[in-house]
């Protein structure tokens, strides 16, 4: 049994790049198990699998889906009875101690489900992750209108720029790119749901922990985070964003969702009082 568990899902990434993450993970003290998920279409990566004893590669011989394939790792590190499980992006990168500082305050805080620190972009910008509780007028927006000052406004609020992201918070949506998680927290509320194919998985399982639990927002510590939109253009990223978009929204309500309002309107009140 590992204390952390810790899946990265892979897809014809860069062995290069792939290993500066690997790097990150195992320069930690922690005990941990890392999960190599490859859903490329062939195995060339499984070579990363040599670079440490801890780490355990799964080759799909598909291309089942983000969430998919995390919950190989998630089920198979509650099998293993760990405590925490770490979802991971491939393009992420933080220094050795991170790891065990969440750890130590998930252990100190209970309640807790989920946390993440704060992302930065490798230049050091910041990283607007923490959200509101997306409705399809914000999604829209974001989306589809490229007049910068509508854009903006409706960010400013959206991505809660106006607490300047640099207290402790509990954020009802959470990036996917870095989910620290309390596996007896999942076992509760599910894992992923499969249903998503990419995008937005993140937002829905963050919003289940949510409801039972504190998802935090950690300032303290710093990860460094590869962002590329993926999804513009017409293109199978765009297309699997509008499939995520309208399931979301189908399993959660469109316009009619009382708790998304109650949730919102709680952040934003409890975020102004601690400015």
């Amino acid at each position: 049994m590992s204390k952390l568990s810790i899946s990265i899902v892979l897809y014809h990434d860069d062995k290069n790049n792939i290993k500066k993450t690997i790097n990150s993970v195992l320069d930690s003290n922690i005990d941990l198990t890392l999960y190599l998920i490859d859903n490329s279409s062939n195995d060339n990566l499984k070579s990363l699998s040599e670079l440490d004893k801890r780490i355990v590669y799964i080759y799909n011989d598909n291309n089942m889906g983000y969430g998919s394939a995390h919950n190989i790792a998630i089920k198979t590190s509650i099998h293993n009875n760990s405590i925490y499980h770490l979802v991971l992006n491939p393009d992420v990168t933080f220094k050795s101690n991170i790891l065990e500082e969440l750890s130590d305050y998930m252990d100190k805080n209970k309640d807790v489900g989920n946390i993440m620190p704060n992302v930065q972009y490798l230049d050091g910008r910041q990283q607007y992750l923490c959200k509101l509780l997306p409705g399809p007028i914000q999604l829209i927006i974001r989306r589809f209108i490229f007049i910068k000052s509508i854009k903006d406004y409706i960010n400013h609020k959206y991505e809660l720029k106006f607490f300047k992201y640099n207290k402790i918070a509990n954020i009802p949506s959470l990036s996917g790119c870095f989910m620290f998680t309390r596996l007896s927290a999942l076992k509760k509320v599910g894992l992923f749901d499969e249903n998503f194919f990419m995008y937005l998985e993140d937002v829905d399982l963050n919003r289940r922990i949510y409801e039972k639990y504190k998802t935090i927002f950690y300032p303290h510590q710093i990860i460094y985070h590869g962002y590329k939109k993926a999804s513009g253009g017409i293109n199978k990223e765009f297309i699997a964003h509008i499939k995520s978009t309208v399931y979301y929204f189908n399993k959660w309500g469109w316009i009619i969702d009382d708790k998304r309002k109650k949730i919102n309107n709680k952040t934003i009140k409890t975020l102004k009082n601690m400015i």
